[in-house]
């Protein structure tokens, strides 16, 4: 662990528990109840600031720090921990003022406008010269209060502006773009400049790619999402530098959003000393814990398996969804248990009171509009004192013999226009990590480039973007022993929207064993049937009736359908009826020392359902715990003395009894067992 990480858990003494805080809202009498019942709640953390830039310093370069002295402090003689924000998320009102320009642009053109928030260019030199001063102002003052346990820089950065297409911005763009290829020649190659007449021949011939008559250029639209990742993530690098300066031992990160489109967080993951998550499942939707299942293994993967802190979830309802439905009774419990289960060592909510004003007025909170006389007051403070009680779960880790890959770059270009048919990755993502949660196996996320050596099965569903680095990845894994799981459309571009000449799919082709000739997407409703392809020939290797041995793989499919021509691989399934009735739908194909199971369409729920099993048997994967109830949750967090913390989750309507444990409705239960894995 290293110091910075060692200074926060010093500062914690256990898992963090809290909210964001914002006192500036409220008068100085508020602050000192605040402290009182945050103590009464098992408080130990709040971040602190988010949004205090304008109260901070409301004229250019003069600044008022004395309400948050008189805060910090309050909270450091209470012994509650602060993450202590920039304050840099949104400008104050003269800044736009005085520098229109570092407003943002659209596509169309249009300028945003104060009066919401992170209405800034991320290029902007002025913006950024700006909040960096602010956050040198913070270390200054504030690096060596005894509070102070973790620096929090802007906040959810790309939640609402993720492009700006400005003159600032362009010229940014340029920049980045002349690093990534050194001339226009190579630039031009890259984005296949020649179709359209589309060459450039000076650099002021590049430009953001703006709203334009028809489709316009794939490579330049994916090159300008990297960018855009890019350019928030110089602006939080600047700050972390600016803070790590002035105060080497304190750890630095900013909050994310789990499954975001906008910010490619395995590039950004270097600069966090830890991850911090911001999620808020929907409670009107019955599978939003699968969903945020897959949202904490993906923060829990970014930094290889260290914990992270879940900084903001809500403690009801949440204002932007309407209807503004709060979470039942036990479902706060239930979905905080959840977090612990797979890496969090920090529940914190947004926010400790109710704002009065403002947009988000109607948002839940600890301390409500009425006060504290009320079910999630008791809720939230029971919880509390749980997590006092799971002081020895911190620092725990996960193991994890199953890894999906997951890339930003093939998420912007599989979503592009013009393509075979619209595929949305989160679904596509959903759809393969599903069975593997209802079969209680534990899974990291990961890009195609990480080792994979330590994994008995990686999942890749539909990797359409795959550089050569990916593919021969990819490939040596299999050849090593490895068994891959490869969903339709993937390997068929390179890093720059360029088809991989040769035959489809590309880069994979070699070890599925297998061309395909062409794509056959589905209408809206339309459905095909999958049908058994025979006992699988020599090297159908599942078990009786599986999708391997004499059983076959029956059910039906939609959305996508590949004329698949077997090069080596054997049928696991063929379809049944529609355009391609009697060729195979999946295939499995030895290859080296492992195998390469391919899925050429979108199987019903309880047909993939088989496949992930068949294929986890084969791969020897087990669950964390065989013949749990459906809808019971089991992960193992383990200590380095090698205690073993079993976490059990209700998601259920009905009491089940597992492992041993009766578990009532949207009921947790913590197993500790002494012993290595």
């Amino acid at each position: 662990m290293n110091t910075r990480i060692t200074h926060l858990y010093d500062r914690l003494d256990g898992l963090g528990f809290g909210a964001d805080y914002n006192p500036e809202q409220w008068a100085p009498e508020v602050w000192r109840e605040d402290v009182r019942l945050m103590r009464e709640a098992g408080v130990t953390i709040v971040t602190l600031g988010i949004f205090s830039w304008g109260t901070v310093e409301p004229s250019p370069g003069e600044y008022d720090f004395t309400w948050l002295d008189e805060v910090m402090d309050l909270l450091g003689e209470a012994g509650i921990a602060v993450s202590l924000a920039t304050g840099t998320a949104s400008p104050p009102a003269w800044m736009p003022r005085l520098h229109p320009e570092t407003l943002p642009v659209t596509r169309d053109g249009v300028t945003l406008w104060p009066g919401s928030r992170q209405h800034y260019c991320p290029s902007s030199p002025v913006y950024r010269d700006a909040a960096v001063a602010l956050a040198r102002r913070l270390a200054v003052r504030y690096g060596a209060h005894p509070a102070l346990a973790l620096w929090h820089v802007g906040n959810e950065y790309g939640c609402h502006l993720d492009e700006c297409y400005c003159e600032v911005s362009a010229e940014d763009f340029r920049r980045w773009l002349r690093e990534r290829y050194g001339d226009l020649d190579a630039l031009n190659a890259a984005w296949s400049t020649t179709f359209w007449s589309q060459r450039v021949t000076d650099w002021a011939e590049v430009h953001p790619p703006r709203t334009a008559p028809t489709l316009t250029n794939p490579a330049q639209e994916l090159d300008f999402r990297r960018f855009s990742s890019d350019a928030l993530l110089a602006c939080y690098r600047a700050e972390r530098e600016a803070l790590l300066e002035l105060t080497p031992d304190v750890p630095v990160t900013t909050n994310i959003m789990g499954l975001w489109r906008s910010v490619d967080y395995f590039s950004w993951a270097e600069d966090f000393d830890i991850v911090a998550l911001d999620i808020y499942p929907e409670p009107k939707d019955p599978r939003a814990h699968i969903d945020a299942a897959l949202f904490h293994d993906l923060m829990r993967s970014l930094r290889g398996g260290q914990p992270y802190l879940m900084m903001e979830s809500a403690t009801g309802a949440i204002s932007y969804r309407p209807p503004n439905r709060p979470k039942h009774a036990g479902l706060n419990r239930l979905w905080s248990h959840q977090a612990l289960a797979r890496g969090a060592d920090a529940v914190m909510y947004f926010q400790w009171r109710a704002s009065r004003g403002g947009a988000e007025k109607f948002h839940s909170a600890i301390v409500s509009h009425g006060g504290t006389d009320n079910r999630i007051f008791r809720e939230v403070s029971a919880l509390g004192a749980e997590l006092g009680d799971l002081r020895d779960v911190t620092g725990s880790r996960i193991h994890a013999d199953v890894a999906i890959v997951h890339d930003w770059s093939n998420w912007w270009a599989l979503e592009l226009d013009a393509r075979p048919g619209e595929l949305k990755l989160p679904e596509r993502l959903r759809a393969h990590y599903t069975p593997l949660w209802r079969e209680n196996v534990t899974v990291d996320v990961v890009p195609p480039t990480a080792d994979l050596s330590g994994y008995r099965l990686v999942v890749v569903p539909n990797l359409y973007l795959c550089s050569d680095a990916a593919a021969d990845n990819l490939r040596e894994y299999v050849r090593a022993g490895g068994h891959l799981l490869v969903s339709f459309f993937s390997g068929i571009a390179d890093e720059c929207d360029r088809i991989r000449l040769g035959g489809y799919p590309g880069a994979l082709r070699e070890p599925l064993g297998l061309r395909v000739e062409e794509f056959w997407p589905l209408n809206e409703g339309e459905r095909v049937t999958l049908v058994p392809g025979g006992p699988g020939g020599e090297e159908g290797t599942g078990g009786d009736g599986g999708p391997g041995g004499s059983g076959g793989l029956g059910g039906s499919a939609d959305l996508w359908a590949d004329h698949i021509v077997p090069e080596g691989a054997s049928e696991l399934a063929r379809y049944g009826d529609g355009p391609l009735a009697g060729l195979p739908a999946v295939t499995r194909h030895a290859f080296g020392a492992g195998t390469a199971t391919y899925l050429g369409t979108r199987p019903d729920e309880e047909t993939m359902r088989e496949l992930v099993r068949d294929t986890l048997a084969l791969a020897g994967v087990s669950p964390v715990l065989a013949g749990l109830p459906d809808g019971v949750e089991a992960v193992v967090r383990v200590a380095e003395d090698g205690r073993r913390f079993l976490f059990l989750l209700n998601h259920g309507d009905r009491p089940v009894r597992a492992a041993e444990v009766d578990l009532a409705p949207h009921d947790v239960a913590v197993i500790r067992r002494e012993g290595s894995r």
